[in-house]
C-alpha cells in the first residue's frame, strides 16, 4: 500500500493447562509459554509498531508477593525491548526478597502490539492496561484489538454513575466498566459465601474459584459499539477473549491438553505450535472463549451475533499473506482484474511491461500475471510475450524528525526508485499494481514521477482493491473523508456540474439524521470511470506528460475473490453498525465546515 495505513493492533494469549513443572520436565524449560509468546508477538509485529507490552499472571502465589507482571515499551522495536526487560528480570531476581517468585514465570500470558488510530502516543496508551487492586480476583488486565466508535455515550454513563474516569480514551474506559462489573462480580460472591456460613481466607478461595467471567462481559460489552478482540486476565486466574458481535475484527483460536492460545492471525498460531490450519478456530462474533482459575475450558455466547462483517481489508492488506486462505483470495483479486487491464492497454501484451508496488501487492500481483498468461493461452499468443520486472524498489524510510512540508514532499519522492532499462521508451506500456489507493499522497508525490523517468508509453496504476470512498471508524486510521483522492475527484467533478447544492443537502441530512448514512449520495452521479479520470486529474504532477490510466477492483469482484469477509463500507458506505453510520456523519459534517471557513 503506497498510502500506508496503520492499524489498530495484534493480540496474543497463551493459559497454560498443566502445572509448570511439567513443561520444564518435557521441554526443558520454566519458560516455555514465554517463548511462545514472543514467537506469536514477533509474527504479527505487521500489526503493530508504535508499541508493545506483556502480562503474566501466577496462579496459587502467597500473600505479600507479586503475582501480576506487566511490561511495556514504544518504538519500533518494542517487541526486543520488553523481552529483553523480562528476561532481565528472570535472570536477576530481587535479591532483597530470596523467596519471592521467579518475575514473568507463571500460567497465564498476554500480549499486544499497538498501532494509533487516534493520533494519542506515549507509554500511558500502550496495551495492557491494569487495574489493582488487594483482592486478587478484582484485578484485572485488558488489551485488545479495538476502536470503539460511541466511547462518549459509554462515558457519560460511567460519569452519571459518579465515577470519574482518569483518560479520555476507549481503552481506559472500558477498563473502568469491566473493573467495575467485576468488583460487582466479586460482591455477589462475597454476599453468597457469607450465606453460605463462610469466613475470611475461605471466603476469598470461594471468590477466586467461583468467578463468573461471563457475567462481567455480559454487563459490560453491550454498552459499546465498534470492532474490538478483547482480551483479559484476573489475578485470581480468569482468562478470557471476546469477539465483537458483527465479527469485524479477526480472532483464532488453538486449544489442546497442554495450551489455549489466541491470537489475531491463524498462521501465527500454526507456525508457533507447529500445527495445521484445520486445527486452529476461528472465533465466533459475539462469543467468548474462556479459562476459569481451575483450568477448565468453555465458550459463551455474550452478545447474539449480527449481520457478520468480517473486514475485507485485512484480507487485502493487514494480515499476512501466508495464511493460505488469504494468499488464494489476494491472487484471485489480482486475476480478476486482467479484463480491466486488457482494455486499458488495448490488448497489446507485446508492448507492456507488469510490475507491482513492494510488498504488500506481490501476491495480488502473481494473480494478475496468471490471468494475463491464462490469456495468451487462450487466444493462442506464446507466453514469452509476457514481460514481467520489479520496476518499483522500497528505496528509504522517510523520517519522521524531518517535519517541515517542503523538505518532506522533496523527500517523499524518493521513497521508492525505479530499475531502468526494463521499459523501452515510448514503446511499451508500465502496468504496475498496488493493494489499494486511499489518499493518493505517494502516487503524486513519488510514484508517478520515478514510473515516468522511464518514459513509458503509458501508465496503468491498478489497485486490487475497489475506490476507497469512506472513512473507517473501527481501528483504522482513515476517519477524515476529505483526505481520499476518490472523495475529492467526487466533490470536484460536484463543483464542475455546478451541483453545489448537492453539498448542502448532504451537509443537512447528516446534521439532522440519526441514522443511515447520507454521505452515499455524493457518489451517486458518477460512474466509477468518471471518479478514475477525474482522480488522474488531481493525481498527475504538471511535470508528467505521460498518459495515466486507473484500474480498480470492482466491489462484485471483490465479493467474488473474498466471499467470507462481506465487510466492505470503505467501499460501499454500509456500516456494519449505527456508530460506524454516526462517525460517517460527523466526518463529512467536519470537512463541510472547515471548507466553509
Amino acid at each position: 500500500m503506497m498510502d500506508q495505513l496503520k492499524h489498530e493492533c495484534g493480540i496474543a494469549m497463551i493459559r497454560l493447562r498443566k502445572p509448570l513443572a511439567y513443561y520444564e520436565k518435557k521441554y526443558g524449560t520454566h519458560r516455555y509459554a514465554l517463548e511462545k509468546l514472543y514467537l506469536m508477538m514477533e509474527k504479527q509485529h505487521n500489526r503493530g509498531q508504535e508499541g508493545a507490552g506483556l502480562a503474566c499472571v501466577k496462579l496459587d502465589q502467597k500473600p505479600g508477593h507479586e503475582y501480576m507482571y506487566r511490561e511495556k515499551a514504544e518504538g519500533k522495536d518494542a517487541i526486543t525491548k520488553v523481552f529483553q526487560s523480562v528476561y532481565h528480570q528472570i535472570a536477576h531476581p530481587a535479591e532483597d526478597e530470596p523467596e519471592a517468585p521467579v518475575p514473568y514465570i507463571g500460567e497465564m500470558y498476554m500480549g499486544h502490539l499497538r498501532y494509533s488510530t487516534t493520533g494519542k502516543g506515549g507509554l500511558k496508551y500502550v496495551h495492557p492496561f491494569l487495574r489493582r487492586n488487594n483482592w486478587k480476583a478484582k484485578n484485572l488486565c485488558l488489551c485488545g484489538n479495538f476502536n470503539m466508535t460511541n466511547i462518549s455515550e459509554v462515558f457519560d454513563f460511567l460519569t452519571s454513575q459518579g465515577q470519574y474516569p482518569r483518560i479520555y480514551s476507549d481503552s481506559y474506559i472500558l477498563l473502568e466498566l469491566m473493573g467495575h462489573r467485576l468488583d460487582r462480580e466479586v460482591e455477589r460472591l462475597f454476599a453468597e459465601a457469607q450465606q453460605m456460613g463462610l469466613e475470611g481466607l475461605d471466603i476469598t478461595r470461594f471468590i477466586d474459584s467461583h468467578v463468573q467471567i461471563a457475567n462481567v462481559l455480559r454487563t459490560t460489552m453491550p454498552h459499546f459499539d465498534g470492532g474490538y478482540v478483547m482480551c483479559g486476565l484476573t489475578g485470581s486466574g480468569e482468562f478470557f477473549a471476546m469477539r465483537d458481535p458483527a465479527g469485524i475484527r479477526p480472532a483464532f483460536y488453538y486449544v489442546d491438553d497442554e495450551v489455549v492460545a489466541v491470537a489475531s492471525e491463524r498462521p501465527v498460531l500454526q507456525t508457533t505450535f507447529a500445527v495445521d490450519a484445520s486445527d486452529i478456530c476461528e472465533l465466533a462474533p459475539g462469543r467468548a472463549i474462556m479459562v476459569n482459575a481451575a483450568g477448565d475450558l468453555n465458550f459463551e455466547q455474550i452478545i447474539e451475533p449480527a449481520k457478520y462483517q468480517a473486514c475485507s481489508f485485512e484480507r487485502i492488506y493487514f494480515s499476512r499473506g501466508n495464511d493460505f486462505d488469504i494468499h488464494r483470495e489476494r491472487k484471485l483479486l489480482g486475476f480478476q482484474l486482467r479484463d480491466a487491464i486488457l482494455k486499458s492497454i488495448d490488448g497489446d501484451i507485446e508492448h507492456s511491461v507488469f510490475s507491482y508496488i513492494p510488498n504488500t501487492a506481490e501476491v495480488a500481483y502473481h494473480g494478475m500475471m496468471d490471468g494475463i498468461r491464462q490469456h495468451c493461452v487462450d487466444i493462442g499468443k506464446p507466453l514469452s510475450l509476457v514481460r514481467s520486472e520489479k520496476v518499483v524498489w522500497k528505496d528509504i524510510k522517510l523520517r519522521t524528525f524531518i517535519t517541515e512540508g517542503t523538505s518532506r514532499n522533496n523527500l517523499a519522492a524518493h521513497v521508492y526508485d525505479i530499475t531502468f532499462g526494463t521499459v523501452q521508451p515510448g514503446v511499451d506500456n508500465l502496468v504496475v499494481i498496488d493493494d489499494s489507493i486511499v489518499r493518493g499522497t505517494t502516487l503524486r508525490e513519488s510514484i508517478i514521477q520515478i514510473l515516468d523517468r522511464l518514459h513509458p508509453r503509458k501508465i496503468v496504476i491498478v489497485s486490487s482493491a475497489p475506490q476507497i470512498r469512506y472513512p473507517d471508524f473501527y481501528g483504522i486510521d482513515m476517519s477524515r473523508i476529505g483526505e481520499f483522492i476518490a472523495f475529492q475527484a467526487a466533490v470536484a467533478l460536484i463543483e464542475e456540474r455546478g451541483m453545489h447544492s448537492l453539498l448542502d443537502e448532504v451537509y443537512e441530512e447528516c446534521k439532522i439524521q440519526s441514522q443511515g448514512n447520507p454521505v452515499r449520495r455524493i457518489y451517486e452521479p458518477f460512474t466509477a470511470d468518471e471518479l478514475n479520470l477525474k482522480m488522474v486529474e488531481l493525481l498527475q504532477p504538471a511535470t508528467v506528460k505521460t498518459p495515466i490510466e486507473l484500474v480498480f477492483q470492482s466491489l462484485e469482484g471483490l465479493h467474488q475473490a473474498i466471499p467470507n469477509h462481506p465487510g466492505d463500507w470503505y467501499f460501499s458506505g454500509k456500516y456494519p453498525t449505527p456508530g460506524g453510520e454516526r462517525l460517517c456523519r460527523i466526518s463529512y459534517t467536519q470537512w463541510y465546515e472547515a471548507r466553509k471557513n
